[in-house]
């Protein structure tokens, strides 16, 4: 008899622990794709502002730590003329996640640069953009990191798009003497 009860026992405890590792909380292993667009509030005293991303990260919650979402076309970088993103949409980031409840975005912004007289041709965001020729100024970035807390949820079922919105003419600031300094102000505009 005393068999029989430690056999149910240990059969409960099984079933219990598997039921436990199934539960609608417990972290997904299954892959869900994110999409990152970005558009502009341009910066409007040059023809074109070649921001440069090297980073883009999603904060799981459920699981912790931070996610790299790749750039478009897996480069390394991607950079984004934001004079082109005025009332247009670009990708800068899309790739799989792990399906769940996410709380942050960060991105990292490495460089920019202003062009005074000539306009950069070719896409709106690319692994790299050609400098256009003409007049331009190195934009100093003292914190090129920008966390967007803004919760969303990424799934299996259905690709999760944020649009962020980077706003140019509150970014850049100048300093006097050609210099120009820039503090990335990027807000979320929308989560589908």
């Amino acid at each position: 008899m005393r068999r029989i009860v430690c056999a149910l026992f240990v059969g409960l405890v099984v079933t219990a622990a598997g039921a436990c590792g199934n539960s609608p909380t417990a972290p997904s292993n299954a892959p869900g794709t994110l999409s990152l667009m970005i558009t502009d509030s341009p910066y409007s005293d040059a023809r074109s502002l070649l921001v440069t991303f090297s980073e883009v990260t999603a904060h799981h919650s459920e699981v912790g730590g931070s996610n790299p979402l790749p750039f478009a076309g897996s480069a390394t970088s991607r950079t984004c003329d934001l004079k082109k993103l005025v009332g247009a949409q670009d990708v800068l980031g899309v790739g799989a996640l792990e399906a769940g409840h996410y709380t942050q975005l960060r991105l990292v912004v490495s460089s920019a640069v202003l062009y005074f007289d000539n306009a950069a041709t070719g896409p709106a965001c690319a692994p790299t953009i050609t400098a256009p020729a003409g007049r331009s100024a190195t934009v100093e970035i003292p914190s090129g990191e920008v966390k967007l807390n803004r919760q969303f949820e990424v799934t299996t079922t259905a690709a999760t798009t944020i649009l962020v919105d980077f706003d140019g003419d509150k970014s850049v600031h100048e300093l006097g003497n050609g210099r120009f300094q820039m503090t990335p102000v990027i807000s979320v505009v929308s989560v589908r």
